[in-house]
């Protein structure tokens, strides 16, 4: 790999590779800041680079060799920052079925290129920090809650809720807007929904940017529902099994389908926050409070747990336990960006990269230092990049 030397008129150089004091397994890399080297003018010819530690704001990033050139050129130019809070310009409600209505919003720029956020869950709604990871100069952002979640109505609703009726829903935002194509954004379920609204739509997709690879196979669920995750996280585990009685433990999903099914509106909720305070508290690499006292809302609670394990029991209803990974040829051509934490419990990596090997041509970001959370910093500084990365495509095809 040649070494490229960058210089500036603000006196400071960058390398895009990783010090020889720190190393990486070959082929991956790490991307690095760089201090800025303050020269006088009699000492301007001399090459003076300073290291700084890795800390959570400059994230220790593995990249593939698919993504190797992709990180070689001007990643010191790159935003990785989130952008500053905003609030919609417009929102609204559109009546999807003769039962739901789901809640839209846009924000940004009104005549800017849009993307559509894909929350994840599903059940578990839109946020406003989720409109951070975009220019609004740049994009017209979209997000919506799904049927059921959020300021969707009806809450918490498992009725004409597949994943079927969430593609159309999608669509039919996307003509109630008058968006012809837009870019697709979306983390853990959002990933799912993201694949599979492609794969159905290729030719309203400008670009996808996938975190927290989530691609609802049987393996997946039997991790972190039966017991697998229970390994790393047992304190966690523990009143989530401890809810269910020991003849029902040979499935949880079935047992916590039962209850959050439940007459009972208090069984209902008391399985709820169990379900919930579970991924909460598994959803970080380090622990997150603030995320593990969502579990204690009962109101994102009913939605969140009722609507994950409505589509866990029914395998998201896909025809085939591979049926997202066997539908890649229709969106291959689709400049898209994977972003990974290795210690995502959730969603753990063995799906990102079966993700990445039947999809070599999508960048593929592994963050050496998260978890699951599109919050965790080193998680959120690629997704913003990733933002970045598609917008420049963007801005070059109109030049």
């Amino acid at each position: 790999m040649k070494l490229g030397f960058t210089f500036s008129p603000k006196n400071y150089y960058t390398l895009p590779f990783s010090p020889p004091s720190l190393i990486f397994t070959s082929p991956t890399i790490s991307q690095l800041p760089f201090s800025h080297s303050q020269t006088t003018s009699s000492d301007r010819k001399r090459l003076v680079f300073c290291v700084q530690n890795i800390d959570h704001h400059h994230p220790q990033i593995e990249s593939t060799p698919s993504a190797l050139m992709a990180s070689e050129q001007g990643i010191s130019q790159v935003n990785r920052n989130l952008y500053p809070h905003i609030e919609p310009y417009s929102t609204g409600f559109l009546k999807v079925s003769d039962l739901h209505s789901i809640y839209w919003e846009q924000s940004g720029n009104p005549s800017g290129h849009p993307v559509i956020f894909l929350h994840g869950g599903p059940g578990g709604g839109t946020s406003p920090n989720n409109r951070r990871f975009f220019d609004p100069e740049f994009y017209r952002i979209i997000l919506f809650d799904q049927r059921g979640a959020g300021k969707s109505t009806p809450h918490a609703s498992l009725e004409q809720n597949t994943t079927w009726d969430l593609i159309d829903d999608i669509e039919k935002l996307r003509e109630h807007l008058e968006i012809p194509e837009w870019q697709v954004f979306g983390g853990s379920w959002g990933s799912t929904l993201a694949l599979a609204y492609s794969q159905t739509h290729p030719d309203k997709v400008t670009g996808m940017v996938l975190r927290g690879i989530f691609l609802l196979r049987k393996k997946e669920i039997d991790w972190f529902y039966e017991g697998g995750a229970a390994a790393i996280f047992p304190d966690a585990w523990e009143p989530f099994r401890d809810l269910i009685p020991e003849n029902e433990r040979g499935c949880f999903i079935d047992a916590y389908k039962k209850r959050l099914n439940s007459d009972d509106i208090e069984i209902q909720y008391a399985a709820a926050r169990a379900w919930t305070k579970w991924e909460m508290t598994t959803a970080h690499l380090l622990p997150n409070e603030d995320n593990v006292k969502k579990g204690d809302d009962d109101y994102f609670s009913l939605a969140f747990a009722r609507i994950e394990n409505h589509y866990f029991v029914n395998k998201g209803f896909f025809p085939a336990d591979s049926f997202l990974l066997d539908n890649v040829d229709k969106i291959r051509h689709i400049n898209t960006t994977i972003v990974q934490g290795r210690y995502d419990v959730c969603c753990p990596m063995m799906s990102a990269w079966d993700l990445h090997k039947a999809w070599p041509e999508a960048d593929f970001r592994v963050i050496s230092d998260a978890g699951h959370s599109a919050n965790e910093p080193g998680i959120s500084a690629e997704l913003v990049a990733a933002n970045e990365k598609l917008k420049n495509i963007i801005k070059n095809k109109g030049d």
